[in-house]
Parts: structure tokens; sequence; C-alpha cells
């Protein structure tokens, strides 16, 4: 899929185009036309006449922020989700950690970021910092109190992902005492007992938390469009239901950040897989025309000889993952009203957020963690 470029990108090629034709003593049109902000493609245009909307959801997030006393990340939660005391949630964002590395210009000097993933640019003595600062944010929240050697009874457990639709059972498959020697591939995970902390890494990706608040079950799931392709948010339900007799009533569902519909470009092969698989394949897609600042300022450069609806030049093919998501918990049979979506897009937000499409691929990961209080 072809990446997404950054208004910064597209400033710098302004800029050299801009000093090429003074270079030749040529002025451009005086006529200016307002350009794109930053992480967001959409014609302004078609944005205020309302022809691209982000999902309603029925859940806004409650952040567990740091405080001037007591530094530390800021954990996105569900509202609804916090009045069970045993149970253990939570969607990580880009503030409160140790590391530097991917820090935006913006930033203050010495506020590190969360880096929860063992990228190439950052160190593992960051990352494995980050993910304890991480767990002891989650289990201090909810109103609860850390006990002392609480967060070492839990084990933070992690896939190798591969964009798949398996899913794992971690009672059956993780040793109790030092976990497996490598992690699992797969995209999905079940866990039943207490202790367990279940992690979704994603810098995009739609990650989805399922539990079943009666027989206190949980279970995470990592979509990215071939997981969701593959239903692994669907499967995954199926299994909750075929193999522990979870009932639908007692099931609740979040999908935290990802990538929304309006920065999602994909390819039109991508639709062609869709349709092959749902039947609502057309309601997740959307035709959108995206601004180029470089094509509005100097159209003449983009002159071709092919006849009208031959060049390449057109509207960009966006996909809603969040919504297709939603539809597959839908199908598995859990109530709208328990399924809650934070709404929040990684790419435009990616101040808070780690987007690996606004960054260029140059970026941290992100966790989404549900679990059992020890």
């Amino acid at each position: 899929m072809p990446a997404k470029k950054s208004p910064q990108t597209d400033r710098a090629r302004l800029q050299e185009l801009d000093a090429l034709f003074r270079l030749g003593g040529l002025v451009h049109s005086p006529h200016k036309k307002a350009a794109p902000g930053p992480g967001n493609g959409i014609s302004a245009r078609k944005k205020s006449a309302g022809m691209v909307k982000q999902p309603q959801g029925d859940s806004m997030p409650a952040p567990k922020k740091p405080s001037k006393q007591n530094p530390g990340p800021e954990i996105l939660c569900i509202p609804q989700w916090t009045k069970y005391s045993w149970l253990v949630h939570g969607f990580s964002t880009r503030s409160g950690g140790v590391s530097t590395v991917y820090q935006p210009g913006v930033r203050k000097p010495g506020c590190g970021e969360l880096n929860l993933g063992f990228t190439a640019a950052d160190s593992r003595d960051n990352v494995e910092r980050n993910r304890e600062l991480f767990v002891q944010a989650l289990l201090g929240g909810a109103a609860q109190k850390v006990r002392p050697g609480q967060a070492k009874k839990v084990q933070l457990r992690l896939l190798r992902q591969i964009h798949s639709g398996l899913v794992h059972r971690t009672s059956r498959c993780v040793n109790e005492n030092s976990g497996p020697a490598e992690p699992l591939r797969g995209d999905g995970w079940i866990a039943t007992e207490p202790g367990a902390l279940l992690g979704i890494q994603t810098a995009d990706c739609i990650p989805v938390l399922v539990v079943d608040v009666r027989q206190r079950i949980v279970a995470a799931f990592h979509a990215g469009w071939r997981g969701t392709l593959a239903r692994i948010a669907e499967r995954g339900v199926g299994r909750l239901r075929a193999e522990f007799g979870s009932r639908p009533r007692d099931l609740t569902a979040a999908i935290g950040p990802g990538i929304g519909p309006c920065c999602y470009s994909v390819g039109e092969e991508v639709r062609m897989e869709f349709a092959s698989q749902f039947c609502y394949a057309d309601t997740l897609f959307e035709e959108v025309f995206d601004l180029d600042p470089i094509k509005e300022k100097y159209p003449m450069l983009f002159l071709t000889a092919r006849a009208p609806g031959h060049s390449n030049l057109g509207p960009s093919l966006h996909l809603n993952l969040a919504e297709a998501n939603r539809r597959q918990l839908l199908d598995a049979g859990i109530a709208q009203t328990k399924i809650h979506r934070l709404n929040l897009c990684t790419a435009c937000g990616k101040n808070r957020f780690f987007s690996h499409r606004a960054e260029q691929g140059f970026t941290g990961r992100m966790l989404s963690a549900v679990g059992i209080r020890p």
C-alpha cells in the first residue's frame, strides 16, 4: 500500500520548486489555496461538508494522566469497565516513558516517550523500563492502590504478531513461572488466570479487547487490514463461545486508537479482498480527494496528454478499519451497546500516539492490554 506523505516532505519539495522557478525568473500564480493540515489529507471542502465522517462511538476515553507530582504514562481506559475491580485494562499513548529517539521536534527536551516495542532505533533497557511503567500505571488505575510486589505477580504477555487470524489460549501454552522461550506467533490471546496481562502492539493497526464479565475471561486481538480480513475479532469471540461457553450477553468489547478512515488510504486490491469476504464491504470504503500542496500550487506541471478520466490523478480509496472490526463483533453476537470505541486516529494525533504511516515507519509502538488483577 502506498505510504502517506508527511506535510514536512511536501513543504521541502515546495521550497525546492519555488527556488527552481525563481532561478528561472518565473513567478507562480498569486492565487493561493489552503493546504491540508498535518496528518490529514482530506479536502477542506469535502471535510467541511461532512462527506467524510468519523464513526460515532458510545465511549469517550478516560485518560489516566500523570500529575506534576507523580509523572508517569498517560493511559486511556473505557469508563464502563472501571466498575469491575478485578479487571485491568488500558491503551497506552506515547507520553510518560524514558525513550527519546522518536521525539518530534515540538516536544520539550527531557520529556521521554513510552515506546513499548523492541524497535531497532530504541534501546532494550528503555523499552523494558517503559513496560514496567506501563504495568504499574495499569495496576494503579480505577482507584486501585498498587500493593508492594503486586506488579511482580503480573505477567505481561506479548505475541509475535504476523497479521493473521491465529488465536492462542494462554493457559495451555504459557509456563506460569517463566513464560515461553520465544513469543508465540499469532494475533490473538485468551486468558482465564489471575495475573495474566495480554498485550497487543500497535502503531496504526486496530487493537480489540474483549471481556467475559461473568466468567472473568479476557481476550486481546491485533487487527490490521490482513487480520481483519482473516476475521481475527470474530474468530476470537467464536472461540470464547465454543471453548468457554461465553454467553453473548456477558461479553463486552473495546476498540482502541488506530488509524482512522480520514488517513487510511489503501489500494483497489484491498477493496477487492474485502468484497470477496464481507457482504457489507462497500460501506467500509470511501473515495476521498486528497489535496497535494504541490499539485495545488503548480497544476501545469501535472498536465498529461491522456483523455479525461484516464490520468493517475483522482480520488484515493480510504478504509474504515475500526468499523470493519465493529461489524465483526456485532456478527459474533456482542450487543451494539456493549461495544465501546475511542474514535481516536493515530495518524491525525501523531503527537499523542505512535503512527507508522504518519511518521514514515520511523516510530515506536503502543500497547493495548487487558488482564485479570492478581
